[in-house]
Order: structure tokens, then sequence, then C-alpha cells
């Protein structure tokens, strides 16, 4: 049987983070969210942004609900590295909304890693799907978007599932052997509600890695073109891979190979 594979986008193929930064500095201003980065010394005064509000956009304001959020924004991934607040958060969320085709201008986090997988999965007859948790902005729908920007990378035909429940459901459903993600909390979903096997590229410090990951089960990897490599280990005949799979195991923190 071929491998069924689940890969998310944001944050494993897709570089979201860079372009949200981005914008973030367009919405909020440079000199905030060059504070919002640096290390922390003095207490200073909050920094405004270019309308002259602070970054809490005025928390008084959201007691009259004059801040309620329209559309995805209260559904969109938490965006974990940019030390926004979550008023700024959905702020940001409400303003990518207001973008044409916002996912199709992302740029590739590998270069030529969403190639190479079109190529195995050609080669390996792998069945592929990519999942996400994109919200809608002005344009296609978040779904075609994604299709497009796979296409513009190098992937034929992707099929794409914009999904907000566990993947771990999604994963047993599609009967998936492997999903691949960036984020522990999804992994944890993958490995408590399915039988499928979960990889987390984590390409932080190894050092503040979550505990629980490999004790779990989870596969840990720093890049997808490791991950790469591993998948094609794992999808060897077992006579031709003697002494791999324990090596790849291990690599991995699990205890046993994927079923294959």
């Amino acid at each position: 049987m071929p491998l069924r594979i689940a890969f998310d986008l944001d944050g494993v193929l897709a570089d979201m983070e860079s372009e949200l930064f981005h914008q973030a500095e367009v919405l909020f201003g440079e000199e905030m969210m060059r504070r919002q980065h640096a290390p922390a010394t003095d207490v200073a005064p909050p920094p405004t942004t270019n309308a002259g509000e602070t970054p809490d956009d005025t928390a008084a304001g959201s007691a009259s609900g004059a801040d309620v959020v329209p559309g995805n924004a209260d559904t969109a991934p938490a965006l974990l590295k940019l030390n926004l607040t979550t008023r700024q958060q959905r702020r940001l969320w409400r303003h990518v909304e207001t973008i044409e085709n916002f996912w199709e201008t992302l740029e590739e986090l590998e270069p030529g890693a969403i190639q190479r997988l079109a190529t195995l999965a050609t080669e390996r007859r792998w069945e592929i799907i990519f999942l996400t948790k994109r919200p809608q902005s002005v344009g296609a729908t978040a779904q075609l978007q994604s299709q497009r920007w796979l296409e513009s990378k190098g992937f034929k035909l992707p099929s794409v599932f914009v999904v907000q429940k566990s993947r771990g459901r999604i994963a047993g459903a599609l009967g998936i052997d492997v999903v691949i993600d960036d984020r522990p909390e999804n992994c944890l979903d993958v490995v408590v509600d399915s039988k499928a096997r979960a990889i987390l590229v984590w390409r932080d410090d190894q050092k503040v890695l979550p505990t629980a990951a490999r004790r779990l089960g989870i596969g840990v990897v720093p890049s997808v073109s490791v991950c790469l490599d591993i998948l094609v280990q794992l999808d060897t005949p077992p006579e031709q891979r003697p002494g791999v799979v324990d090596r790849v195991m291990r690599m991995l923190g699990l205890k046993e190979p994927a079923s294959v």
C-alpha cells in the first residue's frame, strides 16, 4: 500500500510568520514591532501605532463591543512568534482578511521542498493531502488560494482541506499513515485520535522542545528536507533496509515503524 501522508502548510511549507510580521508592521508601525521583539529591559510607555492608538487598540473600547471581530479571526491559528496580544492578533487577522488572495503571497520556507515532495509522491505513488487552518481573505477561497500556491511551487493538482477540528480525527477518518505539522498540539491530536504517526517539524532550539513530544511517540525533525529523507526510508521495502529502520526510529523518537 502506498503511504498516505498529510502535510500542514503554514510553518511547515509556507512562511506565514514573515508575511504576517510585515503586515503587523504596516498595521502597528515598525517601531512598535521592533520593541515587541526586543529583549525585555526597562519598562517603557506603551508605543503607539501610526494612527496614534496604543497596541492594545484602546482596551476600554472592548467593553462597549466596538472591537467585535468579524469573519474568521476568532478561529484563525494563534500567532506564537509575533509577541502580539490577543486583541492585536485579532486586529491583524481582520486586516489580513481585507488583502486579496493573501495566501498566494507567501514564500516557501525551504525553497525546492514542495517540488521535491511532488517528485517523490509521483515516483513512490504517495497519496498527499495538505491540511490548513487558514481563515478566508478577499478573493478566492483559502482552499483555492492554497491550491494555486502549491501549484506555483511545483505540486500539480494538490488536495487541500481547510480544517477547524481535530487533525487526529481527520487522519483517522481518511486512513492517513503520517501527519507532518509544526505545532505540538496538532501532533498530540494525531497520536491521541488516530493510528497515524505524527512528525513535528521543530525549527526552534531543541532545548525548548516540549518534553512530552518524544515520550508520546511524536517524531521530531529540524526541517522538511530531513522529514522527506525519513519518509523515503520508511517507504523502503523491509528487505532493502537492514538497520535503517532502527536508526530512523531513534531519530524520530518512535518505538516502532509506521505501518507502510
